[in-house]
């Protein structure tokens, strides 16, 4: 009796071990069907996220790209208004002033150069070629704006 009571009690143990790790696996299932699920959830929103990083990036480029263009054009145009204001000046300061207007237009020409080639081909560490090309644009701009300024 004493070994059918120990067998029934070993027996009962591993059904209801059985049993319980069944439920187990089954909830085990559920929960990593759930993580599978909210991991294609997050790569869905990372996906997307993506998208709009990209489109926000080339919309910027572009931009960039447009407005160095025209102000490159306002440039060529006040430099062609500095040319009318050369032709005035006495033979002494003329010589002086079409030296530095050369060297504005062929300034003027190189970043007319390099924006063409930056919509051409994909450029590498945009980020500082952008930065430099904006000092440089700037830097373009304050020459023809203190073109008649004495140089000290």
């Amino acid at each position: 009796m004493k070994k059918s009571i120990l067998f029934l009690s070993v027996f009962s143990l591993i059904i209801g071990g059985t049993l319980f790790s069944c439920q187990s696996q089954a909830a085990r299932e559920d929960k990593a069907k759930e993580k599978v699920q909210d991991a294609k959830n997050d790569l869905h929103n990372a996906q997307r996220d993506l998208v709009n990083v990209k489109q926000d990036t080339v919309t910027n480029y572009q931009k960039f790209i447009q407005e160095s263009e025209n102000q490159i054009k306002v440039y060529q145009k006040n430099i062609a208004e500095l040319k009318v204001k050369i032709a005035k000046e006495k033979k002494d300061a003329k010589t002086v002033y079409e030296k530095k207007l050369a060297d504005l237009e062929q300034k003027n020409e190189q970043l007319k150069t390099q924006i063409t080639d930056y919509k051409d081909e994909q450029v590498e560490n945009w980020d500082e070629k952008q930065i430099e090309f904006r000092k440089d644009l700037d830097e373009l701009g304050s020459a023809i704006a203190d073109f008649f300024v004495e140089d000290e």
